[in-house]
């Protein structure tokens, strides 16, 4: 699963997440991209990202992309738009999340799109 087109990044980690497919997910990612977890202090990388996701997958959530802008120079594109998220917390209480992201991605060698910076705090 690549992405052809930045904006199509979007909408396969929402699907990769809503099935909780781990590996589908991180294959999104170049191997030193940055994400910002969900407290949105610091970033992490490599396991840390896997870890951050392994939590967030455990939440059952269904995830919802909406792109509002993609800003393009060569091989380098910013993503921007609104998320929303409603799973389960491990006590079995409902969650609902909403948001704003920014996200860069790196066009690569065969043409797809891979993120470099994951923020899902928007320009937070």
């Amino acid at each position: 699963m690549s992405a052809r087109t930045p904006e199509e990044s979007s909408s396969l980690i929402s699907t990769a997440i809503n099935a909780a497919d781990l590996d589908a997910i991180l294959a999104l990612y170049e191997p030193d991209a940055v994400s910002v977890p969900p407290t949105g202090e610091g970033t992490v990388s490599g396991d840390a990202r896997r870890a951050m996701f392994e939590g967030m997958v455990a939440l059952s959530p269904t995830l919802d992309f909406r792109v509002t802008r993609t800003l393009t120079s060569g091989d380098i594109a910013l993503v921007t738009g609104n998320w929303t998220m409603k799973g389960t917390t491990p006590d079995g209480s409902p969650l609902e999340m909403e948001g704003a992201y920014a996200d860069v991605l790196r066009r690569q060698n065969d043409g797809t799109w891979k993120f470099i910076i994951d923020n899902p705090r928007g320009t937070d």
